[in-house]
């Protein structure tokens, strides 16, 4: 019996220390989004409106702490790297609180909802439990860093230079 939970915790090692994800999945691209307009569209949607450019994908919401904190280094961040877009995914319990976060926090930049959260198919992609949460997609469309935790990462100046 112990030779099993010893082989499971092995595989479970090494299959969650696999190489980052340089694709979207297919179950995430197909998750349904709101626009502050109420509008639905799918997170391919949303990512074929920036094709050609960079994106850091900020994945938020208003009540998460660690989110607020980190917003004044992303609007560094925005100041410096004025050819990127900034595309902030809220994971809000509802869109009455998510709009509210936006003007209560004055996150600017290009906005969407995910009705399901953090349980939704995107949710499970990202393989966390945990936000704020930040990516940066290259001009190709390909995951450039898919996982940063602290706006304050080094590797996110990295990933957009």
């Amino acid at each position: 019996m112990k030779k099993i939970a010893f082989l499971s915790l092995i595989i479970v090692f090494f299959v969650s220390c696999g190489e980052p994800p340089l694709q979207f999945s297919e179950e995430a691209l197909s998750e349904e989004l709101t626009t502050l307009n109420g509008e639905s569209l799918t997170l391919s949607d949303v990512l074929d409106q920036y094709k050609g450019k960079t994106v850091l994908i900020d994945v938020w919401a208003s009540w998460c702490g660690d989110c607020i904190q980190g917003m004044p280094k992303v609007k560094e961040l925005q100041a410096e790297f004025t050819d990127v877009d900034f595309v902030f995914l809220s994971v809000d319990r509802n869109d009455t609180a998510w709009k509210r976060g936006i003007q209560r926090y004055n996150v600017v930049g290009n906005h969407y909802f995910l009705p399901k959260g953090q349980k939704g198919a995107f949710g499970k992609f990202l393989n966390s439990n945990w936000i704020p949460r930040y990516m940066v997609i290259a001009e190709d469309g390909s995951i450039k860093l898919y996982k940063a935790k602290k706006a304050t990462d080094e590797r996110i100046v990295e990933a957009l230079k």
